[in-house]
Order: structure tokens, then C-alpha cells, then sequence
């Protein structure tokens, strides 16, 4: 089948690559002439484990081809993807410019009929905006082509989107129209062979479920987070309550990890584009609102904690981050929590050290937006976990990153100056830190002998 993609970031880039694989042929349009190149020359900008021989792969049999034409994108493509972004403008509501611009594109240069599919996330009724502007496009040519609008939400987790793609738990299908629904068959077929995944529904419910689904799992974190907290102030290891719930069937294992709070480019754009959109329909979300908000609270409670190991005095201590990503197996550092910790400490009068085995270059960018030139000379990206920690005063744990999770725990204890590790992802048993003498500070973890409990 010939397919377009329209906008090669994150979701745009693992759809053409995975789809490319399955013998389309794949055209995938970006306006940047630069980057447009690097990915011709088989450089991706993102990290993503699996995607980089996907698409040199795919590069080399011919069937995936970049450019930064729309009219050499878009001709003679069957289906044409969607996938550019939805940043968050002031009032929480998703910027659909860049969408609706696309879609305009598409009625100016459409020369067949095409099922026009929205892979980005976007509000509810953006399918019927998607429509009226490709059918005003094509009025104002006075022609007539078939065309049809599908609402197929992306559900991809960073750091797994090459596998969640090529083995999806659902393909959702938002359209009305039979034929629009057979192609999309057609083009999924080769990724639910092994049982029907196709769930297909109206355009609106489509669109809403993709919010629906990230703001559940963004409660179920910040849940857990308040849960913490009464653990914390009673004497409780939220470690065992996670494993004694999450073995109950109707509850589940999965995002019931207590930490330093969540980021990434999903969950808090997707929860203030739906608190949004429930402001504009007059219905309060009042339990969305307090996930927002306890999840705000908890980005900043690492760095209470260290002011409080401190009594206030960080002025010139050293703090050693590990874990720069929100998550690992990304380079992604957007309203990562690592970043409200090190500005924190900063303005503090800190000084920090950090390492990340893939988002040193995007968490220094991130920062210079953030901090001072002055500012930024407190903070000192390293090589490696050793040489971040080597001489620091106390060390954060910010992203699980697998290589975090067996230190030398002996070394830790003689090059740490004031002997504690503040652990925001739980990562580490506080019997195996207090062995050689380190202090441990986790979340919702009982607090260490001899120390006072943990600033909530």
C-alpha cells in the first residue's frame, strides 16, 4: 500500500518505519531540508531502542523515503498519516494550527481518493475540523475526490514504541465509513494476525479514548503517590503495599510505582488538554485537577528533602544526579522531574553533577532554557553515573535506568561526603544501603535508623 506520513517526530518516525517493514511503500514528509537529510542518511534524532535498524533497513530495500515536498509526500498515497505535534498552548488547550495546516495541505494537493488519518493526539471533534478544512480546500480547487476521515490514536510508550507498534494490545479505528475501515484493515492486518485487535468506533470516542487512557494511567501514579505519603506518616513501606494490591485482579500490577512524579511529552499536555476540553463543556474534572496537582507536588518534594537533610544550608553542596530522561530507554527530558530538581537546587545555591546514559545533550538544552548562563555554570554534565557521584555530597536517583540498579554501594559510602541517597524511583533496598552506612531516603519507604522521617 502507499502511505504518507506527514511530520517525522516521535509518533510520525515509528509509524513510517514500522509500517515501511510490513512491505508499504512509505513516504514520510518533514519541512526541515536538515532533517529531512540526516534521516536519509540513516541519522535519527530521537533515541528509541529498535528504531535505528528499522529504519536503515527500511532506507536500504527503498521501501521508506524521506522528503520535505508535501506534493512528493502526498502523491498517489492511499492512506495519509497525520503526525505532527499538539504543544500545549497558555490555557492548557492542544494547538491544533499545525494539524489543520496539514490538513489544508492535503485538499490542495489531493489528486485521488485517500483515507486521511489523525495519528496525532488531538481533542475531540478535531476529525470533523480535519474534514471542513480538506473539503474547503478541495471546493476552492472545484474538484471533486473521495475522501475519508479516521481517528486512529496512537498508543505508544517511549522507550517501547517499536515493539508497542509491531504488537499492539488494540488498534483503535474512529470512523463511520466501511471502506475507510477495510483499509485500515488491510494496513494492520500484518500486526493482528494473531487475534482481532481492531476496535472500531465513532471519530469523537476514538479521540477521547487516547486522553481517557493517558489521564487513567497519570491517576493511578499520582494515587500512589499520595498513598506514599500516609505510608510515610504511619510507619508503612509503600513497596509492600504495591505488591499486596497490584496482586489483585481488578487492580493490576502496572503504574502502581510510587516516585519523583511523572513527565514526558504525554501525560501532562494530554491532562491539561482535557481538563480544557471539560472546562469548555462545563463539566469540572475535579479528580483530573488533583492529579495535576498532586503530581506538581511531588516533582518538588527531592528537593525538600535534600533542603531538609541540609537544614536549608545547600549553599555550595554537591548534589549528584543520576537519571536525566523522564523514563529510561528515551532521550526525552520534557517536565522531567530531574529538571525541577536541579533548578531547585540551583536557586538554592547548589552545585550539581549529573549523568544520563542518553539525555545529557537534551537535558543541557533544556536547562539553558531555564537557568542563567550564570546558573548554568552550577551544573556540570559527566561521562558516566561513577564520575558524576565521585566527591558529590549526597546522590538523587532520578530515572531507573538499568545500569543505576546495582551500584558499588561501598564506593558510594567513601566518595559521598555526607554519606545519603535520596532514591526517587525506589530502586534500591534500604537494608542493603544502611550495610555500609548510607543513609536512604525513598518514597514512601520507612525512614532510615537514626534519622528523622522523611519531609513530605
Amino acid at each position: 500500500m502507499k502511505v504518507s506520513v506527514i511530520g517525522t517526530g516521535y509518533v510520525g518516525l515509528v509509524t513510517a518505519a514500522c509500517l515501511a517493514d510490513m512491505g508499504n511503500a512509505v513516504a514520510a514528509v518533514d519541512l526541515s531540508q536538515e532533517k529531512v537529510a540526516n534521516l536519509r542518511a540513516g541519522r535519527i534524532p530521537i533515541h528509541e531502542p529498535g528504531l535505528q535498524p528499522l529504519v536503515e533497513r527500511n532506507l536500504r530495500a527503498g521501501r521508506l523515503r524521506f522528503t520535505d515536498s508535501h506534493a512528493e509526500g502526498i502523491a498517489d498515497a492511499e492512506v495519509i498519516f497525520i503526525a505532527v505535534g499538539t504543544p500545549s498552548q497558555e490555557d492548557g488547550s492542544a494547538d491544533l494550527r499545525h494539524v489543520l495546516d496539514v490538513a489544508g495541505t492535503i485538499g490542495r494537493l489531493l489528486t485521488r481518493a485517500a483515507v486521511i488519518v489523525d495519528k496525532s493526539t488531538v481533542p475531540v471533534g478535531t476529525a470533523d475540523q480535519v474534514r471542513r478544512t480538506v473539503q474547503q480546500a478541495l471546493d476552492a480547487r472545484g474538484v471533486q475526490i473521495g475522501f475519508d476521515v479516521v481517528s486512529n490514536p496512537e498508543f505508544l510508550k517511549e522507550g517501547a514504541a517499536v515493539a508497542d507498534f509491531q504488537r499492539p494490545d488494540r488498534i483503535i479505528v474512529g470512523t463511520d465509513s466501511p471502506r475507510a475501515i477495510e483499509v485500515m484493515k488491510e494496513l494492520y492486518g500484518p500486526f493482528s494476525r494473531s487475534q482481532d485487535k481492531f476496535i472500531v468506533m465513532d471519530t469523537r470516542s476514538a479521540e477521547l479514548s487516547k486522553y481517557a487512557a493517558n489521564a487513567m494511567l497519570a491517576t493511578r501514579i499520582s494515587f500512589m503517590n499520595e498513598i506514599a505519603a500516609v505510608a510515610e506518616a504511619t510507619g508503612a513501606d509503600i513497596e509492600s503495599v504495591r505488591r499486596g494490591i497490584g496482586a489483585d485482579p481488578r487492580i493490576g500490577p502496572l503504574f502502581l510505582y510510587a516516585g519523583a512524579g511523572f513527565g514526558g511529552s504525554c501525560f501532562p499536555k494530554d491532562l491539561r488538554a482535557l481538563l480544557h476540553l471539560g472546562h469548555e463543556a462545563s463539566v469540572p474534572l475535579e479528580l483530573l485537577q488533583s492529579v495535576v496537582n498532586v503530581n506538581e507536588r511531588q516533582k518538588t518534594l527531592l528537593f525538600r528533602r535534600i533542603d531538609a537533610f541540609f537544614k536549608g544550608q545547600l549553599k555550595d553542596r554537591r548534589v549528584a544526579v543520576w537519571g536525566l530522561a523522564f523514563k529510561p530507554e528515551t532521550d526525552d527530558v520534557r517536565e522531567a522531574p530531574s529538571l525541577s530538581l536541579i533548578v531547585d537546587l540551583v536557586r538554592a545555591g547548589a552545585r550539581v553533577t549529573a549523568y544520563d546514559p542518553q539525555a545529557t545533550e537534551t537535558a543541557q538544552g533544556a536547562l539553558q532554557l531555564l537557568l542563567s548562563p550564570q546558573e548554568m555554570q552550577r551544573v556540570q554534565m559527566h561521562p558516566s553515573a561513577r564520575a558524576a557521584a565521585e566527591g558529590a555530597d549526597v546522590l538523587a536517583l532520578m530515572t531507573e535506568w538499568k545500569e543505576f540498579r546495582s551500584p558499588d554501594f561501598a564506593w558510594l559510602a567513601a566518595t559521598l561526603g555526607s554519606r545519603a541517597v535520596f532514591d526517587g524511583r525506589n530502586q534500591y533496598r534500604p537494608e542493603a544501603l544502611a550495610a555500609h552506612g548510607l543513609a536512604y531516603f525513598g518514597i514512601g519507604r520507612p525512614a532510615p535508623a537514626g534519622r528523622p522521617p522523611a519531609v513530605a
